[in-house]
């Protein structure tokens, strides 16, 4: 049954977009939405070049049996999530946050606290005795 609000603006459908080019906006942008944009490459650095090529980097996915090439190609991925035959899992303890216009700082694990607070240091002397900074 098709959702009330698409008549009205408020919804896309889930939807496939096939033979999409470097220079389509679906391609360029970050679609938040039932969306999904296949580019077609023919060898795994095309693939790695594809990826990279665009400003944004929030995250990536890799879909293999091999291993291998899941952690070389991730390696090379400008991502700040990557995610291995899988979509979309997280890890509260994870860091949680993407490379370039995706996003500024990090949410979860030790990364989200050291973005909400700042580091102070203090020295205090407490002897009566005359000091010489430089001796």
């Amino acid at each position: 049954q098709r959702c009330s609000l698409a008549d009205v603006g408020h919804f896309y459908e889930p939807t496939v977009l096939a033979s999409v080019s470097r220079d389509n906006p679906a391609f360029t942008e970050e679609i938040f939405g039932p969306v999904v944009s296949i580019t077609e490459f023919d060898h795994e650095d095309d693939a790695i070049a594809l990826a990279n090529c665009s400003q944004y980097g929030l995250g990536a996915g890799i879909w293999t049996e091999d291993v291998r090439r899941a952690h070389r190609v991730s390696k090379k991925l400008r991502s700040g999530l990557m995610w291995v035959n899988c979509h979309h899992r997280n890890d509260p303890s994870s860091p949680w946050g993407g490379f370039g216009h995706s996003g500024i700082g990090r949410e979860n694990g030790p990364e989200a606290f050291e973005e909400y607070t700042t580091t102070k240091s203090l020295t205090l002397r407490t002897s009566d005795v005359r000091e010489n900074w430089f001796g």
